[in-house]
């Protein structure tokens, strides 16, 4: 295992943290982001295909990476160089939502590294691929996605 897999926690699951989806935070996100009536409004959700009043999609991505920007890295660095320093996303890839999640449940997120390329474009920087999900308090999965964040480790 090389330094920077070390940092990088490569393989390894890096528990972000959990978060509450209350009832006005599903509402505020939505109203600003996504205002499809089963995220704002509790009785158009009943009548909905989901029931009951559920989280945006792209409000539970968005906690995923507010966490993950808090946590950061925890791994320790021992190369000669500097601490490898984090870029942009290049993107990712097969986000999905299996599992809607309701007003009042709690979700657990995490991510893996799963390897990391030298960006060819970019001498000096590393492509690290991650997989990244969240459970919510059954156990059940509610997101996941593959990502991808450029690293400076020259």
């Amino acid at each position: 295992m090389t330094h920077l897999d070390a940092f990088l926690q490569l393989g390894e699951d890096v528990h972000l943290g959990a978060y509450l989806f209350d009832a006005e935070k599903i509402k505020a996100f939505a109203r600003k982001y996504d205002p499809q009536p089963f995220h704002i409004d509790e009785e158009a959700a009943r009548n909905s295909v989901f029931g009951r009043l559920c989280a945006s999609g792209w409000h539970t991505a968005s906690v995923w990476m507010k966490l993950n920007l808090a946590h950061g890295v925890e791994g320790p660095w021992h190369g000669d160089s500097p601490a490898p320093a984090f870029g942009p996303s290049p993107g990712l890839r097969h986000m999905k939502w299996p599992k809607p999640v309701y007003a009042g449940e709690t979700v657990r997120f995490s991510r893996r590294a799963l390897s990391h390329r030298p960006l060819s474009s970019r001498p000096g920087w590393r492509v690290v691929t991650q997989w990244s999900e969240a459970f919510d308090s059954a156990g059940d999965k509610v997101l996941e996605f593959e990502g991808a964040v450029l690293v400076n480790a020259d």
